[in-house]
């Protein structure tokens, strides 16, 4: 039960293809609710619930131990569930941290203050 990336590399267009629609359906129906409930910070709550690590995990397992999908498709979805795992957390930690946030505007009222 090993990725091949033989396989992932023959497939880059279908994987690409596979993360941009999952993101895409994963922002339409979590960014909404986001920014409902917590509008400042909608951005960063969407790409963390855009993960879906465990379920697709799980599936791409069982459709391969059940011959349902063969070692290359396997190679290719499970490489795409763990991409769109830890995308969008460095994408939200780097450019939407509400910490982060918190920082700067400390540094800048502790520096107003000197």
């Amino acid at each position: 039960m090993n990725v091949d990336l033989k396989y992932v590399w023959a497939g880059l267009g279908t994987l690409a293809v596979f993360i941009i629609v999952k993101f895409a359906t994963k922002f339409i129906g979590v960014w909404p609710f986001a920014y409902k409930y917590h509008e400042k910070d909608a951005m960063f709550t969407t790409l963390l619930m855009s993960t879906g690590l465990t379920f697709g995990t799980i599936s791409s397992l069982y459709g391969l131990q059940h011959h349902i999908i063969t070692t290359g498709q396997f190679s290719i979805l499970i490489t795409g569930v763990i991409l769109s795992a830890v995308l969008p957390t460095v994408i939200a930690l780097k450019n939407f941290s509400p910490l982060a946030e918190e920082a700067k505007e400390l540094v800048t009222t502790e520096g107003a203050e000197g």
